[in-house]
């Protein structure tokens, strides 16, 4: 099991494909996605990566943390996450991994905070039909109508759906797919939609549901600092 990475949704675009069809692609960025941390089946009883992404003002993070990244030798993030991995998937602390971390092709999975609507009503949140036009329907013809309150069962069930809070949820995209990377840019480009607002946080993992390419690098794809070029990488076998 490899680590994902924290990126950052920049927007959507399309591609070309030699053929010339268009795929729809969302452009994620990953800029400094240092790791922060180890996470051992000795000290903490599982074994992750922590990550972080995003330049925080020292201002603004507790001394503790400040402490704490001082020690890991990496500057303060704005945002901090695990991901759990096997005992050989452990990326050196301080090691920043790239964009080619993902090889175009391959799928993963996509976690993000769907984009908060406030207050909606029955028909906006759950694509009720509403009521007739006519037919003596007056004022309430987006209305969501009976909510089973009658004798029988003589109650309104739990999780019925009803007007209420619509978005600003955590949610999971499975199987897209890689269609492009740019590791000088620190560019992933996904074929389809993920959830978020462009500027959000976007946590992206190798699909739970999918093979993992061949060739896709072990434990990743990295950069330490004051190493030589190439020397960064490991390989399976």
């Amino acid at each position: 099991m490899r680590s994902g990475v924290i990126a950052q949704k920049v927007g959507m675009t399309r591609v070309f494909t030699d053929a010339g069809e268009h795929v729809p692609v969302t452009v994620l960025k990953v800029d400094g996605c240092q790791v922060v941390a180890h996470r051992t089946k000795d000290k903490n009883g599982y074994v992750a990566l922590q990550l972080g992404i995003g330049r925080a003002k020292p201002k603004n993070v507790p001394k503790a943390e400040r402490e704490r990244f001082a020690k890991a030798n990496v500057e303060p993030k704005m945002k901090l996450a695990e991901f759990r991995v096997n005992e050989d998937g452990l990326i050196p602390v301080g090691a920043e991994i790239t964009a080619d971390h993902f090889v175009p092709g391959q799928f993963v999975d996509v976690t993000g905070t769907s984009i908060g609507k406030g207050f909606a009503g029955g028909m906006k949140r759950w694509h009720f039909a509403g009521l007739r036009a006519t037919h003596g329907v007056s004022i309430s013809h987006r209305s969501i109508g009976g909510t089973g309150g009658r004798q029988d069962p003589g109650k309104v069930f739990k999780n019925k759906k009803m007007a209420g809070h619509m978005g600003a949820d955590r949610v999971t995209t499975l199987n897209l797919r890689v269609v492009q990377t740019d590791p000088a840019r620190g560019l992933i480009l996904v074929e389809g939609a993920v959830p978020g607002h462009a500027g959000g946080w976007i946590f992206v993992r190798d699909a739970v549901k999918k093979a993992l390419p061949k060739d896709a690098p072990h434990p990743g794809k990295f950069r330490v600092a004051g190493a030589p070029d190439g020397a960064e990488e490991k390989k399976e076998g």
